[in-house]
């Protein structure tokens, strides 16, 4: 039985987008011996706190491989602008499904194969705070390259942990730092991990974009435009997404294992 306040019923979406833009196709590339998808849901099943994983895609090819490795997958609409949206349509399709409804929707990128699953444990662990209705994880940055970098999301947050702002710039300013300013990095790297309350991601997804937003080409921050707030926890450390060949090749190597090994 769940302990008080803590949530019992996790659904976690991953959404699998075939037609990315950088690395077409990446979810189902294979050279481990699984799709990409794969290694990544297996990821998320170990952590404790989720209790239903389904792959939201929007190709006929990527649910067919989620049903080789029994992984549950739904086709969503091809015309969705975002992966956020994809998730809100599979949670609202099985809400009928849990009594009671989930109570946490986890959105985890389908090409996110080295997420923690400790991590979205604590995630998930976030929302025994009533007050939370979204939240998301962050990483300390370590190297000043990263803190310079638009390819590299940083977020500020205040004493209560809730995010103040994200960006692709540095953050904070230091044009006109006082004399009395830590010199120690104060933003962190953002980790495109979320959890929302059911009614929080149905909001967020009737939302308008917003001009911050599509300034900084970051939809979180519609969230935060609208007044709302989004808790961020601590992360050890930023997983390696996988955008580029040279992203995925790492990702081979770091693996290590031969096909036949990768499928034990």
């Amino acid at each position: 039985m769940a302990a008080r306040g803590e949530p019992s019923q996790v659904l976690a979406v991953l959404p699998a987008r075939l037609a990315s833009t950088r690395l077409p196709e990446k979810v189902l590339l294979a050279e481990t011996g699984l799709p990409l998808f794969v290694h990544t849901a297996r990821a998320v099943a170990r952590a404790r706190r989720v209790t239903r994983i389904v792959v939201a895609t929007d190709d006929e090819r990527v649910q067919g491989a989620a049903q080789i490795h029994g992984i549950e997958a739904r086709l969503t609409d091809p015309r969705h602008p975002s992966g956020t949206d994809r998730v809100h349509e599979v949670a609202r399709a099985l809400a009928g499904e849990v009594p009671g409804g989930f109570e946490v929707v986890l959105n985890v990128q389908a090409d996110e194969p080295e997420v923690e699953p400790s991590e979205l444990d604590a995630l998930i662990g976030a929302f025994e705070d009533p007050a939370v209705e979204a939240a998301t994880l962050a990483a300390a940055i370590t190297d000043p390259a990263e803190l310079a970098s638009t390819s590299v999301v940083k977020v500020v947050r205040d004493r209560r942990q809730d995010a103040l702002y994200f960006s692709r710039a540095p953050l904070p300013s230091r044009a006109h730092a006082r004399p009395d300013a830590s010199a120690h990095p104060l933003a962190l790297r953002h980790v495109g991990v979320y959890a929302f309350r059911p009614a929080a991601l149905a909001d967020f997804c009737a939302l308008p974009p917003s001009p911050l937003e599509c300034a900084e080409n970051l939809e979180q921050l519609r969230w935060l435009e609208a007044g709302r707030r989004m808790r961020v926890l601590d992360a050890r450390r930023a997983p390696r997404g996988i955008d580029t060949e040279e992203d995925y090749r790492a990702f081979v190597t770091r693996m290590g294992a031969s096909p036949r090994e990768a499928q034990r």
